[in-house]
């Protein structure tokens, strides 16, 4: 116990000196943020005994001093004209009709102690705005880097996306760092999707070797909305992605595919849950692991259909690749089904690398280790020929194509 308090005195010490700093912000944003910390007070950090987290150690984590990166380290951006793109505090200042409907609305820190740090330590996020009706093919990007590191940081990452009604765009979020170096990204994506709106979102985490990265994105669909998501994870130390959408609306469809590639001894940790809170929606899930040397993968899906959510179509699907004896994997997909008139499904499976088809390809005149990467990319093409980024599919073909390279956890240069 007294570790723990010690762990969160960090955090709570940073906060005071961070939020004297901030006084002059609007009024609701300074509540926000002391709502939140006293959360995270109240929370501490999860533990083994957390059913969320058993199988996720974070002693590593908790117990570095990591100090708050300079303030304006924030990403680079791409995006087309006509989307608004700005800093957060400066949205909620302009544009507080757009922004405080939606900002800390649907990612819970009442819950969860890391979406509570986070939140209260909201500075320099990114704000977008996709106008109603309008269609945009170029990619949205935000590119984020942790640089210039001299001691342990800690960078809070926070994005809102508001997608107007019947508005279509792609967005692309990557996260990079150097190799060799300890730092901890905790990062939290609020999507909201208006009637109609379609958004086809990646997220590419590919840290340096010693950092430590927390991420949850947060969905929330109206009606007839379609949401996909692309979440790929190679790097890092520890890394834990929570990805959960909320289908508010009738006729709304969602697909979550994921890939991590974990290698030395990386913990990479998934956790997906699905909502279904209204009829006639559908929603599916596709999430691959590969896993060599002492690495470790965990993946938790729930799809929960509310009462009411008659009419709906649901498929999960947990496959893991297992590379070395040493690696392991543990897997909990789940369905709590309300509701009586539903097609849902779900399965996981976990194996090795077919050694007849190893042997098929030797007697073709492929070495081992081809072999070994070629059967490799064609388990993971499934999740990554489905990228319609053709820049960013290409990258990620190249790295699975060199998969002796992939599983260390080494730092990548960005797509």
């Amino acid at each position: 116990m007294t570790a723990l308090i010690d762990d969160k005195d960090t955090y709570l010490s940073a906060f005071a000196r961070f939020e004297s700093a901030r006084a002059k912000d609007r009024p609701a944003l300074v509540k926000l943020r002391h709502n939140a910390i006293e959360r995270f007070a109240g929370l501490g950090f999860p533990t083994l005994e957390d059913e969320d987290w058993r199988f996720t150690p974070l002693a590593s984590l908790t117990r570095v001093p990591f100090q708050m990166a300079p303030s304006g380290d924030g990403p680079e951006l791409m995006y087309p004209d006509g989307v608004i793109v700005c800093d957060l505090v400066q949205a909620i200042a302009e544009h507080p009709e757009l922004v405080e409907p939606h900002l800390a609305r649907y990612a819970d820190f009442e819950e969860h102690a890391f979406t509570a740090l986070n939140t209260a330590f909201l500075q320099d996020g990114t704000f977008v705005y996709i106008p109603p009706d309008r269609v945009f093919q170029e990619p949205i990007g935000l590119n984020f880097f942790a640089s210039a590191i001299d001691s342990p940081l800690v960078w809070h990452r926070r994005v809102l996306i508001v997608a107007g009604r019947n508005s279509q765009a792609t967005f692309c979020e990557t996260y990079n760092g150097p190799a060799g170096v300890a730092y901890f990204t905790n990062a939290v994506t609020e999507i909201v999707l208006d009637e109609g709106a379609i958004l086809d979102h990646y997220k590419v985490q590919r840290e340096g070797n010693g950092a430590f990265h927390v991420a949850t994105i947060q969905v929330r669909m109206g009606r007839s909305s379609n949401f996909s998501s692309h979440n790929i994870a190679f790097g890092g130390k520890l890394a834990r992605n929570d990805v959960n959408a909320y289908l508010d609306g009738e006729g709304s469809e969602c697909t979550l595919n994921g890939l991590y590639v974990g290698g030395g001894e990386q913990l990479i940790d998934n956790h997906t849950r699905i909502d279904h809170a209204s009829p006639h929606c559908a929603s599916h899930e596709l999430y691959k692991g590969i896993l060599d040397g002492k690495s470790r993968g965990v993946f938790s899906g729930t799809i929960y259909v509310h009462q009411d959510a008659q009419k709906t179509d649901a498929k999960q699907t947990n496959q893991t690749l297992l590379l070395s004896d040493d690696a392991v994997i543990d897997t909990k997909p789940q369905l709590e089904i309300f509701a009586d008139d539903v097609k849902c499904t779900h399965g996981a499976t976990v194996g090795q690398l077919d050694a007849e088809a190893v042997f098929y390809l030797r007697t073709r005149g492929i070495g081992a280790e081809e072999a070994r990467a070629l059967l490799t990319f064609a388990f993971a093409n499934d999740v990554v020929g489905r990228i319609k980024i053709d820049r960013l599919r290409s990258e990620l073909e190249q790295l699975l194509f060199a998969s002796r390279k992939v599983p260390d956890g080494t730092a990548q240069e960005a797509p």
